[in-house]
């Protein structure tokens, strides 16, 4: 059981990572960004990856609902997952690693990344509040 705000997070939790078998998650990929972090970052990174629709628009119950399952398990404050947040939204606002890879690397595949970025940044935006929210039900 996790203790206290910061430990050992997989990173890049999300649906590609997960290898399935008779309903069942049988294994858990691509370890590369493990590393020791808040949990409360974790939680709101993985939730805009999992929770956020083509529009860009978060669902915010299956937010709400997340968030209450992993606060039920890990003692997370309202407040640091309000910090974390923010701290995501500022990230993506600031973020260029689609550069970075299309001109550094010379890999094109995140270029579809920027439209659906582009997207969610407009709507988060427009309701930071309500994401905040969401992450202090339950």
């Amino acid at each position: 059981m996790a203790r206290g705000p910061v430990g050992w997070t997989h990173g890049d939790f999300q649906p590609l990572n997960l290898l399935w078998r008779d309903g069942r998650v049988v294994a858990v990929l691509d370890g590369d960004r493990l590393g020791v972090r808040p949990y409360a970052e974790e939680v709101v990174r993985t939730a805009q990856v999992q929770f956020a629709a083509e529009d860009g628009r978060w669902e915010l119950e299956r937010v709400a609902a997340f968030a209450a399952g992993y606060r039920s398990v890990v003692a997370l404050a309202r407040e640091e997952l309000a910090a974390a947040v923010e701290r995501l939204w500022w990230k993506r606002m600031t973020d260029f690693w689609p550069l970075q890879w299309h001109y550094g690397k010379g890999d094109h595949g995140p270029d579809g990344l920027w439209v659906s970025g582009e997207r969610l940044l407009h709507w988060w935006s427009g309701h930071r509040e309500r994401v905040r929210a969401a992450f202090s039900l339950g």
